[in-house]
């Protein structure tokens, strides 16, 4: 075995693992192909270079994010450090000049005696994959807009037939904040009723059925209000690239509204098969929600992949009856993002099972964001350090963010997409239920905080 760790990808997550290593003593050789070679969304020559928003999210305690950052201040995070150094003001959230950030780490990382930058790109015609993984712990941060050649090295080296591009991804939403007095649960044509039965008695008989779906009734105003703002909402403009790459079969819920106001009655929103408890009748249309995660505490909507931004999803999904209060733990997204299939592949350090020298880190996992590939890039930096100095693996508790997204990734899922931070991955809190979000999500926080606290990782 060498005596050093290869990083592949001098982005967010690469940075950090390249950190982590480095600061504990051990050599690292991180390749980043720019400036010799760009991808389609990148130009700045720097290492972790901010492609979208300046934006790191929220600083709040109380919110997911704000949480992640603060386990990750707590161990020590290059890049969460540098982001707070080079902040712009943006009230709640933690915004940074995107230039001066990327140069900062880029500086930190160039002065550390024991990073090696390689400007070469990695993939079957350049600097083989397999070649310099052989004896080696190789870290695999490439992100979403990995290469062909390289692409086709990791589908070698894990074993898979394909690696995982989607173009249009659905929202999805905390199920506590569904309003189940309109909603209720139950797949298609399990709720026909004839009209002589005892509605009371069927509702509470529908309550007790599979959760895997939750079902949202409209009638023809609500429905024809909802499309009259669908259609007439603001869209992301895709990059060139992405634009021939969206298909039929992940066709965005706003364009195929377009082609007429019944076409969503007859597709995602048919009614077919369900009565509306409330009414006894089957509804003008009809909107489901599917089980997204094993503990049933997040649901996304059920053929509404999207490419509207972000606050117009927020304003005309939350039309829809029983979303009126919804949260959002992910909006829905439309681009190219490659993946590996984590929930198969990987444990919750970010390492191959059955390839234990190689660890990814970044959205090529399947965690989504800034902060978020900041934390696989930490996680799987030090365990790579760990392995290599033949110590214990580092399991970071599942009671804390960054846990909760090692876990997610981790976990057998069949319907796995990639997920940003969110409390819905986090276990429920012990004992009686708490009404008030805040209050509640800051007893999840405090209750991550302390685990951290409790955790000897050595800085």
């Amino acid at each position: 075995m060498n005596n050093y760790i290869n990083v592949i990808g001098g982005g967010l997550a690469g940075a950090e693992a390249a950190y982590q290593i480095a600061k504990r003593g051990i050599k690292v050789k991180l390749y980043e192909m720019k400036p010799r070679k760009f991808s389609p969304a990148h130009s700045n020559k720097n290492l972790a270079e901010i492609v979208c928003s300046n934006s790191f999210k929220s600083n709040l305690h109380t919110n997911a994010c704000g949480l992640l950052k603060e386990e990750l201040r707590l161990l020590d995070s290059l890049l969460i450090r540098i982001a707070d150094e080079t902040a712009v003001p943006a009230g709640q959230a933690l915004a940074v000049d995107r230039e001066v950030f990327s140069e900062r780490v880029t500086q930190e990382l160039e002065k550390m005696e024991n990073i090696e930058i390689i400007h070469e790109e990695v993939g079957e015609n350049d600097i083989s994959l397999k070649q310099i993984c052989e004896d080696t712990i190789t870290i695999i941060a490439t992100g979403p807009l990995t290469s062909d050649g390289l692409s086709k090295e990791i589908l070698q080296i894990t074993g898979e037939s394909n690696l995982h591009f989607y173009d249009a991804a659905a929202p999805i939403i905390l199920k506590d904040s569904i309003n189940m007095n309109i909603a209720f649960y139950g797949n298609r044509y399990e709720q026909e009723r004839a009209r002589d039965e005892d509605i009371e008695e069927w509702k509470n008989k529908l309550q007790e059925k599979d959760t895997s779906y939750i079902n949202l009734p409209m009638n023809k105003e609500e429905y024809e209000k909802f499309w009259t703002e669908l259609v007439n909402a603001e869209v992301v403009e895709l990059h060139q690239f992405e634009k021939k790459e969206i298909f039929e079969g992940c066709m965005p819920v706003e364009i195929m509204a377009k082609r007429g106001i019944d076409t969503l009655r007859y597709g995602p929103l048919k009614p077919m098969g369900f009565t509306d408890p409330r009414t006894g009748y089957r509804p003008y249309a009809l909107v489901q929600l599917r089980q997204d995660n094993k503990d049933a505490t997040i649901y996304n909507i059920v053929g509404f992949q999207t490419n509207l931004k972000f606050g117009e999803q927020k304003r005309v999904f939350s039309i829809i009856p029983g979303l009126e209060n919804a949260e959002f733990v992910k909006y829905g997204v439309m681009h190219r993002n490659t993946f590996i299939n984590s929930t198969k592949l990987l444990d919750n350090t970010y390492r191959v099972k059955k390839n234990t020298n190689i660890y990814f880190a970044g959205q090529i996992t399947g965690v989504e964001g800034y902060v978020e590939s900041i934390s696989s890039g930490l996680v799987a930096g030090i365990n790579a350090y760990n392995q290599l100095e033949g110590k214990e693996k580092i399991e970071i508790s599942e009671y804390t963010m960054i846990g909760a997204l090692a876990k997610y990734i981790s976990t057998p899922n069949e319907k796995f997409q990639p997920m940003n931070a969110n409390y819905g991955i986090l276990p429920e809190l012990e004992g009686k239920k708490i009404a008030d979000k805040k209050i509640k999500y800051g007893k999840i926080s405090d209750r991550a905080i302390q685990e951290i606290k409790n955790m000897k990782i050595a800085q």
